[in-house]
């Protein structure tokens, strides 16, 4: 019969991970738990003394500092497996959890589950055929070296990045190895990890390549397994049950989804909230369970996918699990000042700002040197800002501690727009229409790449009716999209119409937008 070792990488909650490491040991599993070595001494000395006589538990011989997506993570789970093969050597599968992973069926159904299906089950596809990854670097993740942690050493990370873009310092991938890519969550037979251990010894290279990979955790057991396993005993699916929302963030599970979850044809679940405490006591609970039947609906990602693409709130669950991670909330006013020269939407927020209570920031996701308050590094980089629009957003609301704010965006970018009129929080949108010169759009092609200083006058003049069409193109698509609060000010309108646009705008008084647009050379180039 199965028996089933746990390996735990976890980083805080030392109460928590005592009593997951009880429950998950109470019916004769195991467990080998990895504590970052970041977080506190005292916690894990806590952890160790608590399951000091618990003879199913054991820990890391060696402890490593984890940072996302840096080698550490794999490391630390090779040191946690190699505790669980040297100290439980009847245990015959390895299931990789965290700290916010619990089981949602029975010890019973899960033993029952892995003699049935003799196969190792982890989700790994072809890293370049695929498309796993949604956004952001694909290939540079490999043939670069990536030395530094890219949330705690971001200027270094895409320094040495764009170095050895720059100078064409490309690696070979290993020969022999096909990578594969997929969820960092699995359960592998004892032989297989045997396998991997010993092919570890036999091939440092291999270590030595996917330890300066970028998120290696997503890549590193992934690609082993097939390398090693034949296909038919591999079950390329991972048996946590997670989902993540359109903006990449991981969607949480609170103490209503208790049913939703057991109905999934999966082992566990993650995340689940640590204000879960309902659902925890529960789940933790059902694991010592015995003659538990199970329905299995599997409607989770579906369910999921229906409410939040219709935006139906409290019908079936709380609106916090389907829409809290998706949305600024339904209390809150977002203001959009849409303007192709940025210059002049900057001057207009400085006034904004200068004449009002409503926080500004400018070009949030179309500028990289946007000055931003610290967002715990989300904030760092556009790819990080554009990939999590709405969570960036909502933290300004939360770190300005308001419940309006101003944001810039250039008229290409519609879809921002129209996410952001998409949700529940009240939009506004001003355009700012300006009049373009011959030698402004001369000078937007240089800035934007089309043409360089020396190229021929002739060339460059050739470009003019296009950007000037281009332009009108992106404004015309604004207008026809329909969005509600929709205003515009114009250069050459009177300035009492765009006083008065701007007041509708800020629903502010007529002597405030007097105020706001008091500027003689907002227009000005």
């Amino acid at each position: 019969m199965a028996k089933i070792a746990y390996i735990l990488l976890c980083h805080k909650d030392p109460d928590a991970i005592i009593a997951q490491a009880e429950q998950l040991t109470a019916v004769g599993d195991c467990i080998a738990i990895h504590f970052d070595a970041r977080a506190s001494a005292v916690a894990y000395a806590r952890i160790r003394e608590a399951l000091k006589d618990n003879p199913n538990v054991a820990f890391a011989a060696q402890r490593v500092k984890c940072g996302w997506g840096a080698w550490s993570l794999v490391q630390a789970t090779l040191n946690a497996l190699t505790a669980a093969v040297e100290t439980f050597p009847r245990v015959t599968h390895f299931y990789m959890l965290s700290g916010d992973c619990m089981a949602i069926k029975t010890a019973e159904y899960t033993h029952h589950f892995l003699d049935e299906n003799d196969k190792d089950f982890i989700e790994s596809h072809d890293f370049f055929e695929s498309n796993w990854i949604k956004t952001g670097m694909k290939e540079d993740r490999l043939i670069y070296r990536h030395h530094f942690n890219e949330r705690t050493q971001s200027r270094r990370f895409y320094t040495s990045y764009e170095l050895q873009k720059r100078f064409g310092l490309t690696r070979q991938i290993p020969a022999d190895i096909q990578v594969m890519i997929g969820s960092q969550w699995w359960c592998l037979r004892r032989r297989t990890v045997e396998m991997i251990l010993d092919f570890l010894q036999q091939r440092p290279d291999v270590v030595r390549f996917f330890s300066t990979t970028w998120i290696p955790d997503e890549t590193f057991f992934q690609t082993l397994v097939r390398h090693l396993i034949p296909k038919q005993e591999i079950e390329n699916r991972t048996p946590t049950f997670l989902m993540f929302s359109d903006y990449g963030m991981p969607v949480t599970f609170y103490n209503d989804h208790y049913d939703m979850l057991l109905g999934q044809d999966y082992l566990f679940a993650r995340k689940i909230s640590p204000e879960a405490h309902e659902l925890k006591d529960r789940l933790g609970k059902l694991y010592a369970a015995e003659g538990v039947e199970f329905q299995i609906s599997g409607e989770g990602r579906n369910l999921y996918g229906f409410l939040t693409g219709r935006g139906r709130v409290g019908r079936r669950h709380s609106q916090r699990f389907w829409e809290a991670g998706n949305t600024l909330g339904p209390d809150r006013e977002i203001y959009l000042v849409v303007c192709k020269k940025w210059h002049v939407a900057k001057r207009l927020v400085d006034q904004i700002v200068s004449e009002t209570d409503i926080p500004c920031v400018e070009y949030l996701f179309n500028e990289e040197e946007t000055a931003l308050p610290d967002l715990g590094g989300i904030e760092t980089t556009l790819i990080k800002r554009s990939r999590h629009r709405r969570a960036v957003v909502r933290m300004l609301f939360d770190s300005f501690d308001t419940d309006k704010l101003v944001i810039c965006v250039d008229p290409s970018s519609l879809d921002i727009i129209q996410d952001f009129c998409a949700d529940q929080a009240k939009a506004h949108v001003l355009e700012i229409e300006c009049e373009y010169t011959d030698d402004y759009l001369i000078g937007h092609a240089r800035r934007v790449g089309l043409a360089g200083e020396h190229s021929p006058k002739e060339s460059v003049a050739h470009l003019i009716p296009a950007l000037k069409n281009s332009l009108t193109h992106e404004s015309e698509q604004i207008r026809e999209a329909g969005f509600d609060g929709y205003l515009r000010i114009r250069e050459t309108s009177p300035r009492s119409e765009n006083e008065a646009a701007v007041a509708e705008f800020l629903d502010v008084s007529q002597d405030k937008a007097q105020a706001v647009m008091r500027l003689d050379y907002l227009f000005a180039d």
